[in-house]
């Protein structure tokens, strides 16, 4: 059979693996799904202007990112329960994210603990998702096996105060994992797994705490008001990521590449501002990019690629990715994705 050669292909090739309700938890959104679908829309809603005869043989396409080096703008965001799509889960995405030379954002929902993930890909380069806990003692813990696991920055979740309703886990009651899986992150010292709390208390206080506990970057995921982006600069964060949680938590906010341009005007280059949600092309890629984004990262088309053939498959998705956004640089005039401007981009009226 001719291997998936897209991410829509990679997409029906684990549907046909995956246990029903186990694709619906990695597909689905809440609500109506209103944002989920929009995520991807309004990539096509854009239309790339390109430049001729730039004269590049081969464009740059790496980056810098708070002092890790990816070699194509496309990092892989953090999704939990890998274990559900591969035996393997997230110690195949993370060795495939190092052969891929990028940054893999792990997750703290992972069916395998940060540190095993490290262990199982020395030369990935991680960063680690936090949740903050109301237990800022447990917090703590978190962030110290973060750092322990040598990963390069936490990327605090922001938009979650309370668990997304999403009807599709409903239909199916898929509400916790199978025997024999856990979010390993959350043992506590005696080895006991706790759930994630999600808190509305949860405030610009606990960054500041946050802050307070680590030397590492603080990166903050979930942002699409510019506003919020502005007050983020104020509480030592070192990066934002545009986000809507891929459309799971709070349904009809705007598109992730609709917020884009306002968060990065807000910010006005004093940090990086990355994107996620949507991203299914190296063209979504490039936009994104001229629009102001430093990198865009991805999160069900790694699951896709991970349900379909593992390692092979996560690389093949990174690596098709790659190709994708190299010839849509080259074939918009670009030397460099730092050439990247907003005149490369239509946007509707």
């Amino acid at each position: 059979m001719r291997p998936p050669s897209s991410v829509r292909e990679f997409e029906a090739a684990a549907r046909a693996r995956l246990d029903p309700a186990h694709y619906d938890y990695f597909a689905g959104g809440a609500g109506d799904e209103v944002t989920l679908r929009a995520n991807e829309a309004a990539f096509g809603r854009l239309a790339l202007l390109p430049r001729v005869l730039g004269g590049a043989e081969k464009p740059e396409l790496g980056v810098t990112l708070l002092g890790d080096r990816a070699a194509a703008p496309v990092l892989v965001a953090p999704t939990a329960f890998h274990r559900l799509a591969h035996p393997e889960g997230e110690k195949a995405t993370a060795r495939a994210a190092a052969a891929a030379e990028t940054i893999m954002i792990v997750s703290m929902a992972s069916t395998v603990a940060v540190g095993d993930v490290a262990a199982a890909a020395p030369g990935a380069r991680l960063w680690f998702q936090l949740y903050v806990q109301p237990d800022l003692a447990f917090t703590e813990l978190l962030v110290r096996r973060a750092e322990d696991a040598g990963c390069g920055a936490l990327v605090v979740t922001a938009d979650s105060p309370v668990r997304g309703r999403r009807d599709r886990d409903g239909r199916h009651g898929f509400h916790d994992l199978p025997a024999g899986l856990c979010c390993e992150n959350m043992r506590d010292e005696t080895g006991r797994v706790r759930p994630i709390e999600f808190s509305p208390a949860i405030s610009w206080e606990h960054v500041d705490r946050l802050r307070d506990m680590t030397s590492l970057p603080i990166v903050l995921k979930g942002v699409l008001h510019p506003a919020d982006a502005r007050r983020a600069l104020g509480h030592g964060v070192s990066a934002l990521i545009v986000s809507n949680h891929g459309g799971r938590q709070l349904d009809t906010v705007p598109a992730a590449v609709e917020a884009l341009p306002d968060v990065v005007e807000a910010v006005a280059g004093t940090v990086p501002v990355l994107l996620d949600g949507g991203v299914r092309r190296g063209t979504d890629v490039l936009k994104a990019m001229a629009l102001g984004a430093s990198a865009a990262g991805v999160g069900r088309p790694v699951v896709w690629g991970l349900a379909a053939d593992g390692e092979r498959g996560v690389r093949r998705v990174l690596d098709l990715l790659r190709t994708e956004v190299e010839d849509a640089l080259t074939l918009c005039g670009a030397r460099s994705v730092d050439d990247l401007g907003a005149d490369l981009v239509l946007r509707p009226c």
